[in-house]
């Protein structure tokens, strides 16, 4: 708009014609639709006697004389296509935001398969709150904002109960940073305030690393969750024991000295725990949607599943000590740390998914995993057997056919985790979905 020459190549210079200006702007758009920024190179000669160098530069750039249009290639990191993609399977929504081009933002956001339609910035802030957010889904690609427009859009995003991740590098993008829920600066170019107004540096600028961050998160999230519901089932697995125990007067009301419950929950049961908290991620763990705000670690469902669990565990302890107790009451007491005990690994083993099954995970083929419940079922084995173990805990040996029991009935609490799993996949008893965006400066 501001050139009034165009140079030819021989040298020779030209006005600028509508035909030539409409041709001028037609090769931007095409440039700029191949995802290419567009620099345009003009000159102007100037007298040197009526020049004033402390005069306002944008008052000169008239009647100017263009000499090129350049388009840069900047392509998008080859893994951060994959990443997006990982993103949408997950139910994690991507939006572009960037100073470019609107032309240019939607053609690179197609490349990177960011869905959606494109909006220069000046279409955003025209659109009132409600229009935005009916419309919000659909949106894309924002281009040419301002730093309020993106404070806005993690606002909106926000009020439709989504966890907002938004990243930037500028002195620009902090208050949008420390607007959202998980404001992730640029460690390589981003400015120190931005960092500052960051909850998160990414120390290489890569956004798959944000991809794989999230995978990590929700694999620690499970494995906290296994745990809890192998906590929770043991816990009231011994309590309803000393209930049942109470209740029909098995061992005294005792089924377990407190040295005993001891031994349980510091040894045998911290290798299972171990186990459960440094798990392998599940397969299939980016293609889940995201949990709901609300949703409890536990559901009544699963509640209700443990109380089961635990209940049918104190059931067996309780029905090998009684079995026992008119033989030998250190036996039943013997036999009932026993069959606890591997109870507990059978637990551990199948709390690793609610709905995979035990025999179809690398519960054998991990090393980890196999080594800490082959720990747990060493710690059960050797109190049994060594004389000071035997004294301080008050057992005796167990014969063959004893050990025997004491494992089949252990394998029988797999079997019936092994149904309710088939239920709970019949039933595709997963977290309802909820959207989560993130939005890219």
């Amino acid at each position: 708009a501001r050139a009034g020459y165009f140079w030819l190549p021989d040298g020779e210079a030209q006005p600028v014609t509508d035909e030539k200006r409409g041709l001028a702007l037609m090769e931007n758009e095409r440039m700029a639709a191949a995802g290419e920024r567009v620099m345009v190179v003009a000159c102007r000669d100037f007298d040197p006697s009526t020049f004033d160098p402390k005069g306002k530069l944008i008052d000169l750039m008239t009647d100017l004389t263009l000499l090129a249009m350049v388009g840069i290639v900047d392509p998008p990191r080859s893994e951060a296509r994959d990443a997006i993609a990982r993103c949408h399977s997950a139910g994690i929504q991507v939006r572009m935001i960037t100073g470019d081009h609107a032309v240019t933002a939607a053609a690179i956001g197609k490349q990177l398969g960011i869905e959606g339609e494109a909006l220069t910035g000046a279409q955003f802030s025209a659109m009132s709150d409600e229009q935005l957010t009916q419309n919000l889904d659909g949106i894309g690609v924002i281009a040419r904002v301002a730093p309020e427009d993106k404070i806005r859009l993690v606002d909106l995003l926000q009020r439709k109960q989504n966890i907002v991740a938004m990243t930037g590098d500028g002195v620009n993008d902090a208050p949008a940073l420390k607007k959202a829920d998980i404001g992730v600066a640029m460690g390589i170019t981003g400015t120190e305030v931005s960092k500052g107004a960051a909850v998160m540096i990414l120390t290489d600028d890569n956004f798959a690393t944000i991809v794989k961050a999230v995978e990590y998160g929700r694999a620690i999230y499970d494995n906290l969750a296994k745990y809890v519901r192998y906590q929770i089932t043991a816990l009231v697995a011994f309590i309803a024991s000393y209930l049942g125990a109470a209740l029909f007067f098995i061992l005294g009301g005792v089924p377990f000295s407190p040295l005993v419950v001891l031994y349980i929950n510091f040894l045998v049961q911290v290798p299972i725990a171990i186990a459960l908290g440094f798990d392998k991620p599940l397969p299939g763990l980016m293609d889940r949607k995201p949990r709901p705000l609300s949703q409890p670690v536990l559901s009544r469902a699963q509640w209700a599943r443990l109380i089961f669990s635990g209940a049918l565990v104190a059931l067996g302890t309780l029905a090998v000590e009684a079995t026992y107790e008119a033989v030998d009451p250190v036996l039943a007491a013997s036999m009932g740390f026993a069959v606890f005990s591997l109870f507990n690994v059978a637990m551990g083993i199948s709390n690793r998914s609610e709905t995979e099954s035990a025999f179809q995970m690398s519960t054998v083929t991990d090393r980890r995993q196999l080594g800490l419940y082959g720990l747990a079922i060493l710690l059960t084995y050797l109190p049994t057997e060594l004389g000071f173990t035997q004294r301080i805990l008050g057992l005796v040996p167990l014969a063959l056919n004893q050990w025997l029991l004491c494992v089949g009935l252990a394998f029988v609490l797999v079997l019936v985790y092994e149904v309710m799993k088939v239920f709970l996949r019949r039933r595709g008893d997963a977290a309802q979905p909820a959207t989560t965006a993130s939005a890219s400066a």
